[in-house]
């Protein structure tokens, strides 16, 4: 049985799509913060079959839980403190993502404006769909389509 540690203030993501763990890895640019984090990948869950965990040793707020809401809505965070779960937060479809998803459109703005954010807009809640702000490209995230 693999142990890893308990965290004294911090969050732990639970019940991540198995596999997803390092993709989430990136968009929260967790390499960026000087923190402890811990990627667990491919556990057992009854719910799930397989999930992975991410537990990271910082303060919540340098989370964005607004990548993580377009990701998947059904991950947990929980916020530890003083070594217990004190909160578990709801995620949501958020309506606007900035830098995670990049305009395949060549002829966008953000083609020729390396500098310009990437601005995605939600259009469509029940379809999940977004749109570039500058040039309207539609976007739907795949992780969505396979549920």
């Amino acid at each position: 049985m693999l142990n890893i540690s308990g965290i004294h203030e911090g969050f732990v993501l639970d019940h991540i799509q198995a596999g997803m763990s390092f993709q989430i890895y990136h968009d929260l640019k967790l390499d960026k913060l000087d923190c402890t984090v811990a990627i667990i990948k491919n556990a057992r869950s009854n719910k799930m079959g397989k999930k992975d965990i991410i537990k990271v040793e910082c303060p919540i707020e340098a989370l964005d839980l607004d990548i993580l809401g377009f990701i998947d809505h059904n991950i947990t965070v929980n916020v530890v403190k003083g070594d217990r779960i004190v909160e578990k937060r709801a995620l949501t479809l958020p309506k606007e993502v900035k830098n995670v998803i990049k305009c395949k459109n060549p002829r966008c703005i953000t083609s020729v404006e390396q500098e310009l954010d990437q601005i995605f807009l939600l259009t469509d809640p029940l379809k999940e769909v977004y749109r570039c702000k500058y040039c309207e490209e539609k976007y739907i995230n795949p992780a969505r389509r396979q549920k």
